[in-house]
């Protein structure tokens, strides 16, 4: 009997393995999340929306959707004011936001509404401040502009927001999040970024959000801004050809650029890339993100990373 049982086990499996198959799945975080639609949503059919996804903070977790109503866009939603976008206000059952649910309830909006892919914004408030400057870094490809309100962060991927323009505030009193946080965030991201701005209340603690979602001029801003797009341009064929050769990196790892008289391909073992020209000096390639290199005088820079530099090998 000892010896007929793994003779049975493996006739089993191997009966099984003969007759199974397996389908693409998908299991989904529940979200639950505040929604209000602009006026005029439902009479144009055919037109395009901004949306603004509001990140609360700490003390708004839990089950109950009415406390996240507490502070920012969605307060002023209920006590009666009309904004001239989506506004969708999503609440965490637990501590923290996490960037892959965030993630993937964007994708379904954005199926659901008739979104301005263009024109999509986050922001969110301590707990909602870290939880924007979290999701920013990780899909950059995804907003046209974040606005992160007493929060903080890693700075191991600020650069990946160096096409994103940032409206960071803080108040300088905050004991709660330290003014400190944001001030790390900002000055990391102003090495790759110009289009930042810092506003410090100089009298405000941990409340830095209810003036910022009071001003006007905060909405004007934001919805003033647009998607990072790569503009191509036309480069002359002696430039391109300037480009022409064999680069390494530190790791010794070897690309060959050719012109082909419009653009740049690049050759890599098994895989090649076409580079299109967005000034003379700086050649992208299409992707989710923006990916994009910059020639210098001795190589290249590449930006799929945090400036992994390449050499031109003589």
């Amino acid at each position: 009997m000892k010896a007929l049982l793994p003779l049975l086990l493996a006739l089993t499996l191997g009966a099984t393995s003969l007759k199974a198959q397996q389908t693409a799945e998908k299991f989904v975080l529940e979200t639950k999340y505040l929604l209000a639609l602009p006026e005029g949503y439902g009479k144009d059919t055919s037109q395009r929306w901004p949306l603004v996804i509001f990140l609360h903070g700490a003390g708004e977790t839990g089950l109950d959707l009415n406390k996240v109503k507490m502070h920012g866009p969605p307060k002023l939603v209920e006590a009666g004011k009309n904004f001239p976008f989506i506004l969708v206000s999503p609440q965490t059952a637990s501590f923290g936001w996490q960037p892959d649910v965030l993630y993937q309830l964007l994708q379904s909006l954005k199926k659901q509404y008739r979104v301005d892919n263009d024109r999509i914004y986050l922001t969110g408030l301590s707990m909602g401040g870290f939880g924007t400057w979290a999701l920013g870094m990780k899909h950059p490809e995804e907003f046209a502009a974040i606005a992160p309100i007493c929060g903080g962060g890693d700075t191991a991927n600020i650069w990946r927001l160096r096409y994103t323009p940032v409206w960071c505030f803080h108040g300088a009193k905050d004991e709660v999040v330290p003014l400190t946080s944001s001030q790390k965030m900002v000055n990391a991201l102003k090495q790759y970024n110009s289009n930042v701005q810092f506003t410090i209340y100089p009298e405000a603690a941990h409340d830095s959000w209810t003036a910022t979602y009071d001003d006007p001029a905060f909405y004007t801003w934001l919805l003033a801004q647009r998607k990072h797009r790569f503009q191509p341009v036309k480069v002359d064929a002696k430039t391109l050809a300037g480009y022409n050769g064999r680069y390494t990196n530190r790791k010794n790892d070897t690309l060959t650029i050719t012109s082909n008289g419009t653009s740049l391909d690049v050759k890599a073992p098994g895989h090649t890339l076409q580079l299109k020209a967005a000034s003379p000096t700086v050649f992208y390639w299409e992707a989710s993100a923006p990916i994009d290199v910059e020639f210098t005088k001795t190589g290249f820079v590449l930006r799929a990373e945090e400036r992994e530099v390449f050499r031109k090998i003589k």
